[in-house]
């Protein structure tokens, strides 16, 4: 059965810090947070806290709402809890340990080397929330200056970021104030994931920043042979793109230092493969990947052109957010699959906005999840949903543990000439959902096979013509559209 809820139904909530409409609901129920689940797909997690409250109540958290026309939480909520009543939820949760290169993880989530984890207040309240760990952000000895303002975005129409550019660097604290922190950090989190991205510009300096960092309580080192915003020329991306670089400063990483030493790739290459091996090659106990991708975002010809503005410079930066996540997906798949990292750790990241996007990570053979862009937008609160909505699902499927996700569907990523051509899956038009809105007729008119009929605004399939692109599911808004469970052979 298909859930009759979903992220869209609450994507006008503005999920407030601190939420008015907490502390107006009159049965108690923090309807915020319910929200907050039911935006991050956690279905699980919705159906744990509502009880058949919002049955009788007089909507008072509607009344605290921000929102001029304020968001319809009764109706939201008491929709859940007719679904809760329609299906049978297994509410079971399981084991989310994990280890990182050997090391223990309470969970697999940790903050990717970013601005998230750039100070020892951040990291602190991170580790509270409920992160597993940080990968802090890069320290090094090079004198960084950033750019205002340094990010921009393309958004959703309902104002979620779909894709975040950012054009920022390295840590500006210098290397005292970095070590520091990390002293501080492992004396009062010594369960907690301390992972240092380092980054050198020569043998020396990748060997004096991972002796240092390891000397201050860093439980490994992330070599950052990735960042695509850096000023100095032979830093950063420019490094990742070059597997014998990559080989070079990796083996005068892993030679200073007893702790595991991973190394953070570049996408900004055709192919991952050769810089992997190398990095393991030289002694590398896991890769990273991926970093942000270079990309512009916008040309704002107006601001910039038309009204004559002094700064017209429009800088190439680092892509990330649910954009990046397809790609992402398709560099771990490549990573996993290859011999020479066979027991190796990949940490993914790129696009983890979910629990769900998380499972295709951890499905294609990752063993940890690094985060930014969704923490920068929604906050460390997301960690919630993360957790939670991983424990559900183990649970549900009846695993002892998250281990046992990992991999699972690596070898199901085939070369598209492998992919069966023998058949055809039709469209199936669900007739009472359907309102009629004709939007599967003109992508199958102007973008298909001229396959839907559509009369007296009903759509109808001509399987003569239909070749199953699916295009019409993809487009329905109303959900009115499925897969057909009937595998039909082609004529020839």
């Amino acid at each position: 059965m298909k859930l009759e809820i979903s992220p869209a139904d609450v994507s006008r909530c503005l999920l407030c810090y601190d939420a008015p409409c907490n502390d107006g609901c009159e049965k108690k129920l923090k309807p915020a947070t319910i929200l907050r689940s039911l935006r991050f797909s956690n279905y699980s997690r919705v159906f744990s806290k509502i009880n058949n409250s919002c049955i009788d109540c007089s909507a008072s958290c509607e009344k605290s709402c921000l929102l001029e026309e304020p968001v319809k939480i009764k109706k939201i909520l008491s929709r859940c809890e007719m679904e809760k009543e329609r299906l049978s939820i297994n509410l079971k949760k399981g084991n989310l340990n994990a280890n990182f290169c050997g090391i223990k993880l309470e969970n697999p989530f940790i903050l990717s080397s970013s601005v998230v984890a750039s100070s020892y207040d951040m990291c602190k309240r991170a580790f509270e929330a409920g992160w597993a760990g940080v990968s802090f952000k890069t320290v090094s000895l090079i004198d960084i200056h950033e750019a205002s303002p340094r990010y921009s975005a393309i958004k959703n129409l309902d104002g979620s970021i779909l894709a975040f550019k950012n054009i920022e660097q390295l840590s500006d604290h210098s290397v005292i104030e970095n070590l520091e922190i990390f002293r501080k950090l492992k004396t009062e989190f010594p369960t907690k994931l301390l992972l240092v991205s380092i980054m050198g510009r020569n043998e020396e300096e990748w060997k004096y920043l991972a002796k240092a960092v390891e000397g201050a309580g860093a439980d490994a080192i992330e070599l950052n042979f990735s960042c695509p915003n850096m000023v100095e020329d032979d830093t950063g991306s420019d490094v990742g793109q070059i597997p014998d670089l990559v080989y070079k400063y990796t083996k005068a990483a892993v030679d200073a230092v007893s702790i595991p030493v991973v190394a953070k790739l570049t996408p900004n290459v055709t192919s991952m493969k050769d810089s992997a091996i190398m990095a393991v090659k030289a002694g590398a106990s896991g890769i990273a990947a991926i970093n942000t991708i270079k990309s512009i975002t916008e040309l704002n010809l107006i601001q910039n052109i038309f009204k004559n503005q002094k700064n017209m410079n429009i800088a190439i930066g680092g892509l990330s957010g649910p954009a990046v996540k397809p790609i992402a997906l398709r560099f771990i798949a490549e990573l996993s699959s290859l011999p020479e990292l066979e027991n190796i750790h990949i940490s993914a990241m790129g696009g983890v906005v979910t629990y769900a996007d998380a499972i295709m990570y951890l499905a294609l053979g990752a063993g940890s999840i690094q985060v930014t862009t969704a923490v920068m937008e929604y906050g460390y609160r997301i960690i919630d949903d993360l957790v939670s909505g991983l424990e559900y699902f183990i649970g549900g499927a009846g695993l002892n543990s998250v281990t046992e996700i990992q991999g699972l569907i690596r070898k199901n990523v085939v070369d598209i000439e492998k992919i069966e051509r023998d058949y055809v899956i039709y469209p199936k038009f669900i007739k009472s959902k359907c309102i009629g809105c004709g939007r599967c007729y003109i992508s199958c008119m102007d973008g298909g096979h001229q396959a839907i009929c559509f009369e007296n605004r009903i759509p109808r399939l001509d399987p003569k013509k239909c070749v199953g692109c699916h295009l019409c599911i993809l487009v329905c808004p109303a959900r009115a559209i499925e897969s057909s469970e009937i595998k039909v052979k082609k004529e020839c």
